[in-house]
């Protein structure tokens, strides 16, 4: 599943949930990205995309200090990720009632 523009274009999906769900659990940016094999540029540029489209930051990061850096989801971003597992779940459910409708209907065909 993912989310879309108006125009079309894709901005969020189960590869950036996961993304996120990553930083949530390692509490940075840096170690989500080698645990996923990700690339800097691409996943900052991706996220900034996300929370631009969105209108709301999702992220907030921390630079430097003797533990380093940080990144966590803001209370939107966390708001964000819910509503998208709540969505997903609801979407989940409907295909697979209508997966075994369909398959009632060619069962009582035969």
């Amino acid at each position: 599943m993912w989310l879309e523009t108006s125009e079309g274009v894709s901005i969020f999906g189960d590869g950036k949930y996961a993304l996120l769900k990553c930083i949530e659990r390692t509490g940075s940016l840096k170690a989500a990205m080698e645990e996923m094999g990700l690339s800097y540029r691409k996943t900052w540029d991706k996220l900034k995309k996300i929370e631009d489209t969105l209108g709301f930051p999702i992220l907030e990061t921390t630079q430097g200090g003797c533990e380093g850096g940080s990144t966590v989801l803001t209370p939107q971003g966390k708001e964000f990720i819910k509503a998208f597992e709540d969505m997903h779940k609801k979407c989940d459910a409907f295909f697979q009632q209508a997966f075994n409708e369909v398959i009632k209907e060619i069962s009582i065909k035969e």
